[in-house]
């Protein structure tokens, strides 16, 4: 298969591979909700970011949408043509690259782009999802009003390129909409709901048994077609006795009656040329006003899109509960559409619009704002959000947990690793990190017991098990209830404990830093 060659590509090649793994550090002053769905916003970039989440979230995403900056040039004015394109090829590989890890076996990714980058974002895409898993290229109509001052073209649409993690992947349908169902009428008021009568009704193969004449109210004979009816004669007496099939007005024919409510939802197309279905740029620009209002023009999320936009989207490919990724988050779109729909969502956003705008937005979203699509949905609030920014790196080059890397951010990430939802902070240090589905969880590093020696903080010892035991038993007695678990995941850096002991206290012994998950 052909490649695309760029500047910097055999080192873009390796950026995946080579970007460090960071902690996530949650910011509980902007966390939002009841906090219990797993919907998660992280701030940092997002290569970065995505290699932090891909240890607890590869193969789970059923969609990605991610609209990534188009390469207008603007961003790129100091550079030459081929120095442009390199830049934005190297931003985008290696992200591509972890994305496609995240998708589940019935996943997709959609991709928004225009024609700047659209074709080069094609073979790069085939290269990494692979060319027999590319689905279609869909045209927005982004624009609901042409430029009346461009010179040669009225730039009116956007592309958006859908990749699927295999290819056998199906789409969900859609609800026909005003113009596919417009050839149904009901002239004679069919108890049965509106009808049209353009569909066959001879055979489409050869039927001996299907061919037999036709005797009309009036006496008139109506031979069989070449191939025959599509009904046997039973069928087909039975069907004219209920008024599915009806004579025409002359008795030389029958006709067939189709009716609206027997039909199935319909494929999505590639053309969304409908803007009150799809929306456009104008109106993502005036839900964002209706969002914040409190600010002025040039505060605003430069290109926002339409919260209808990414309904159609998460229509198509996603069901509720299912879990939605945008690495390119912007003002919140994606999360805040998924949140109403009722899928999990994560997002990433590099800047400050991840506190200004996501967070902001999402907060709104749960205490029931009613903009976008809430009402298509019948949104009344409700949910929530945790959010994270990204820590510093766990291990230096040779692989060892780096000695600046606190007690409180290792444990929070072991937590997180283990049961993937976020550690609740305890009030004073303990080994004991909380209870999750019946395993209880413990991490000895940095001297958390006081004691760094062997028989001592981070070696997991008779006496630093019952240390850990310990810790239990302070918080079932503060919370009066006891902690319910049936076994113990404990790290260290090793452990004096037999074979026979850790399965008599029903404990799995998982060594630092080798058993740290990390991708």
């Amino acid at each position: 298969m052909p490649t695309l060659n760029w500047l910097t590509r055999e080192e873009d090649l390796k950026s995946a591979a080579n970007a460090e793994y960071r902690l996530l550090v949650e910011d509980e002053n902007l966390s939002y909700g009841d906090l219990d769905s797993g919907n998660l916003i992280v701030q940092g970039d997002n290569l970065e970011a995505l290699k932090a989440l891909l240890p607890f979230y590869a193969g789970q995403v059923k969609c990605i949408y991610i609209d990534p900056p188009y390469n207008t040039g603007s961003a790129f004015e100091h550079y030459d043509d081929n120095l442009e394109h390199t830049i934005w090829l190297s931003m985008m590989y290696p992200r591509l690259e972890l994305l496609k890890q995240f998708l589940n076996e019935n996943g997709s990714i959609w991709i928004n782009v225009d024609d700047n980058e659209s074709h080069y974002l094609k073979i790069i895409c085939d290269e990494i999802f692979g060319r027999n898993c590319f689905v279609a290229t869909i045209i927005w109509r982004s624009s609901d009003n042409s430029n009346n001052d461009a010179k040669q073209f009225s730039l009116d649409h956007n592309y958006i390129l859908v990749y699927s993690k295999n290819v056998n992947w199906i789409t969900n349908k859609l609800l026909r909409n005003v113009d596919q169902s417009s050839h149904y009428s009901n002239p004679n008021n069919d108890p049965r709901g509106p009808w049209f009568d353009g569909n066959p009704i001879s055979s489409p193969n050869p039927r001996p048994n299907l061919c037999y004449d036709i005797t009309a109210p009036n006496g008139n004979v109506i031979k069989s077609p070449t191939y025959g009816w599509r009904w046997s004669e039973d069928t087909l007496k039975d069907k004219i006795e209920t008024g599915e099939i009806f004579f025409n007005k002359d008795f030389t024919n029958i006709k067939r009656k189709t009716y609206l409510y027997e039909q199935k939802n319909v494929p999505p197309s590639t053309l969304w040329a409908e803007l009150e279905e799809t929306g456009h740029n104008r109106q993502a620009k005036y839900e964002q006003k209706k969002l914040f209002p409190e600010r002025v023009k040039t505060e605003w999320f430069a290109t926002p899109k339409p919260e209808r936009l990414i309904y159609r989207i998460l229509t198509i490919a996603t069901n509720s509960n299912d879990l939605v990724l945008d690495s390119f988050l912007g003002s919140g779109t994606t999360a805040a559409v998924a949140h109403k729909m009722g899928r999990r969502y994560i997002g990433i956003e590099m800047g400050d619009h991840a506190k200004t705008h996501c967070a902001v937005r999402l907060k709104k979203v749960i205490d029931g704002e009613q903009g976008g699509i809430s009402k298509l949905v019948d949104w009344k609030g409700g949910g929530d959000f945790r959010f994270f920014t990204l820590g510093e790196a766990i291990f230096d080059n040779e692989k060892r947990i780096k000695d600046t890397i606190t007690f409180e951010n290792l444990a929070a990430h072991v937590y997180f690793t283990e049961t993937k939802t976020p550690m609740k902070k305890p009030k004073k240090k303990s080994a004991f990190l909380g209870v999750y589905n019946g395993t209880a969880y413990a991490l000895l590093y940095n001297g958390i017991l006081g004691d760094k020696s062997i028989n001592g903080g981070n070696v997991l010892t008779h006496k630093t098990l019952n240390h850990i035991k310990n810790d239990i038993e302070a918080v079932e007695k503060k919370n009066k209830t006891e902690l319910e678990y049936s076994q113990m995941v404990i790290y260290g850096e090793s452990t004096r404990l037999t074979y026979v002991s850790l399965v008599n206290n029903d404990i799995i012994f998982k060594q630092t830093p080798y058993d740290i998950k990390v991708w």
